[in-house]
């Protein structure tokens, strides 16, 4: 099906099922421990043996010699895998996605890269041979501090697929004319994923075709770059992964574990399983790599941009990317003369890629925090500062036509009801002004913004003789809720209810979907799944002898022609399969799809110990048609609580003499708990987007992310007047600025 003009009414907007605030379908199956993950597979895969990865000791050499001998002796020990043994029987390669070997040896790239898989008949056994392994390396010196290669940093090819640099008018004389100046540096550290599943393959051949049961977000993606690494056909693999643990983009691409895990059930002749222990992900894996932002932004008194300007760097391992921190500045706010330049440095570090909402989260860290001290400097509430600065066209028109209109842009919307709600004129203007007991309390907002990109997807839809639904795609759910807005957008078209849905998702023997990532899942998935269910429908009425216009579908049955007909009864013993893909036109070219979104927090910080609690916070959301509020809420709540961790705790601490991240495990690397957390409120804005897709859509699991971080630094030099540009925000960076105790 082609989507080339605006969505017409059509069966979804009869809502009988889809904008419902419905349960997970999957729920009871997670909660009662029949979902199966991709380490438990015993039924799929009995008598699995356990591999143990071991990762390179060194961030930058090559591995001069390995001694297996007393791993191999060991107890229970099967085999052992390194690249030269590897090399013996697959003709290694590097996937597409990945910046660096997934095996390495003898070259290292960077610390944890694994350098060889023990597999054993236990855990416990291939733990303890793997320790047993001896290598010998030759360390040459790195790069391992930003700070430090920020001026040997060059533009890199692009951003996400977008030019790194922009440029409309004349930024340097618009800045340098304006009245009111700002000009800030920011910084953003190396943060990870730290999801709850580790990367985990239970991996098994028949014959030499390889089926992988894994834990991974794009399935298309993911068993494309397995088949390069190893070397084989495509057709070759299967990848499997119903359930997933959650991901926050660190499972978009394959990683040691599926390749280890294929090379050692190959030299085992038997299924291998290999778990990523804890403490490898955090280096062996990718993370959010760090980001110093210059932020300059000009101003007339009343209140108007003249200029804006940002400027990002970054750091990877050679052919890497960038961040895109710079991407929201070119969508957010007017301005005659703007400016935006990525640069990217060399880092021999663990491979820097996605996370959650990539560029937009680090970059509204920045943007955001300097558009609140702007509206200090011009003496303006900070959100009627943003509302001043509103526009309905993309505002960084570089390459592309000069008035290019946004589909549905309700920014001003977000902040004036956010606002309204969390009780904004009560805030006062000048910080440190409110106490409770020992706290000092302050109110801090922020916009928010992420794209809403579409792309291709596909499905199968099944209609079997008891009316019963079956979905198929490969599509996957990282716990955001795909299997139940399947089932929903399946139940809607069919006219049948929810419990006659079974959705199967993350196989890649079903059509290809668009994947979990990017914000472009929810949207793209769910019209591959009414592309088919169009087809099916057509299908039924065929059987009926009807046109499909003239039908209605409802209540388990089709009505035409004044008759009423049972589902079931039409397909048959054989039954009924249609399927069919969404391809995406140029509407997109046409219009900016997006999303938008304001965030208010309240935090108190300890007058005597700079203790900082976040003590409510509010977001607004603009993402057009919500297809299921109750699923929707959790991701932008739990989005909101990563912004908590991103603000207050998270990073990743370098070891610039030896290049590795020191607290790689979930002791040492900070992330929020329930006691971090306080009331969280959420607000979905009426929207309809019909430019997005045939549900009129937008996904809305990254922008519940983008500027919360902003807002509770905001928040925090309204409640004690110190204004912190480095994060995480933690109270060492207060102490020693904070207003005396009275």
């Amino acid at each position: 099906m082609q989507f080339n003009i605006p969505a017409a009414t059509n069966p979804i907007d009869q809502l009988r099922v889809v904008g419902k605030p419905v349960d997970r379908i999957d729920g009871a199956a997670k909660t009662t421990g029949r979902a199966p993950y991709a380490y438990e597979r015993h039924d799929v895969a009995p008598r699995a043996a356990v591999g143990v990865i071991v990762g390179s000791a060194i961030a930058k050499g090559r591995v001069r010699s390995m001694d297996l001998s007393d791993a191999q002796r060991a107890a229970g020990v099967i085999t052992i895998i390194t690249a030269a043994s590897a090399r013996k029987h697959f003709n290694l390669g590097k996937g597409k996605m990945n910046t660096a070997r997934l095996l390495g040896g003898p070259q290292i790239d960077h610390y944890h890269q694994a350098v060889a898989l023990v597999v054993a008949e236990s855990f416990e056994q291939a733990r303890a041979a793997a320790q047993l392994v001896r290598i010998q390396y030759d360390r040459k010196p790195g790069s391992f501090d930003l700070s430090k290669a920020k001026d040997s940093a060059v533009k890199p090819k692009d951003i996400n697929g977008d030019p790194p640099d922009s440029a409309v008018g004349d930024f340097a004389k618009g800045f340098a004319a304006a009245p009111v100046q700002l000009d800030q540096t920011y910084t953003t550290p190396d943060q990870s994923h730290a999801m709850m599943e580790p990367h985990a393959t239970t991996a098994m051949w028949t014959g030499d075709a390889l089926t992988v049961w894994t834990s991974n977000q794009m399935i298309n993606w993911g068993r494309g770059d397995l088949a390069k690494s190893l070397g084989i056909p495509k057709d070759k693999v299967r990848m499997v992964s119903p359930f997933i643990g959650g991901g926050f983009g660190g499972k978009l691409f394959v990683r040691a574990d599926a390749l280890l895990a294929a090379l050692g059930a190959r030299a085992a002749r038997r299924p291998v399983k290999v778990s990523l222990q804890r403490a490898l992900i955090f280096n062996n894996t990718t993370h959010r790599p760090a980001t110093i932002q210059r932020v300059r932004i000009g101003a007339t008194p009343d209140g108007k941009i003249s200029a804006i300007g940002h400027e990002s760097w970054s750091g990877d391992l050679p052919e890497g990317k960038a961040d895109g921190a710079v991407q929201q500045t070119r969508m957010l706010y007017a301005a005659d003369h703007r400016m935006t330049a990525t640069r990217l440095a060399v880092l021999d570090l663990p491979e820097g890629n996605a996370m959650r909402a990539p560029g937009e989260a680090t970059g509204h860290m920045a943007l955001e925090i300097a558009m609140d001290e702007m509206a200090e400097k011009l003496a303006l509430d900070p959100v009627e500062f943003r509302i001043r600065n509103d526009t309905q066209v993309v505002p960084d028109h570089a390459g592309q036509p000069a008035e290019l209109p946004y589909s549905k842009r309700q920014l001003v919307e977000c902040l004036r009801l956010g606002a309204e709600r969390f009780g904004w004129n009560k805030r006062p203007a000048r910080p440190a002004q409110v106490r409770d007991g020992r706290w000092l309390v302050g109110m801090g907002m922020a916009s928010a913004y992420r794209g809403a990109p579409v792309t291709k997807s596909g499905a199968r839809v099944r209609l079997d003789a008891r009316g019963n639904i079956t979905v198929e795609t490969d599509m996957t759910d990282i716990g955001t809720g795909s299997y139940t807005i399947i089932a929903q957008t399946a139940a809607e078209m069919m006219g049948v209810p929810l419990q006659q849905v079974a959705v199967r998702l993350g196989d890649s023997n079903y059509p290809v979907s668009a994947g979990s990532g990017g914000q472009w899942g929810a949207a793209s998935s769910t019209a591959g799944v009414y592309a088919a269910c169009v087809k099916l429908r057509e299908a039924v009425a065929a059987k009926l002898g009807v046109p499909v216009a003239s039908a209605t579908f409802a209540n388990g049955q089709i009505l035409a022609d004044g008759r009423a007909v049972a589902l079931g009864e039409l397909a048959g013993a054989a039954g009924l399969v249609a399927e069919d893909s969404i391809e995406f036109g140029d509407l997109a070219k046409k219009n900016q799809l997006s999303t938008f979104g304001a965030h208010f927090v309240e935090v108190g910080v300890d007058a005597y110990t700079a203790e900082i609690r976040v003590r409510r916070m509010l977001a607004v959301c603009a993402a057009g048609r919500i297809l299921n509020p109750k699923s929707a809420r959790s991701q932008v709540i739990g989005a909101m609580t990563m912004g908590v961790g991103a603000a207050l705790m998270e990073a990743l601490a370098v070891d610039t003499r030896m290049g590795f991240f020191v607290n790689h495990d979930l002791a040492g690397y900070e992330v929020p708990v329930h006691a971090d957390i306080p009331h969280q409120d959420v607000i979905f804005l009426d929207e309809v987007d019909a430019m997005s897709s045939p549900l009129k859509a937008k996904g809305v699991g990254e922008l519940g992310l983008c500027g919360v971080g902003a807002a509770i630094a905001n928040a925090i030099h309204n409640a004690c007047g110190v204004r912190v540009r480095d994060y995480p925000i933690t109270l060492d960076k207060l102490m020693d600025r904070m207003p005396p105790v009275a």
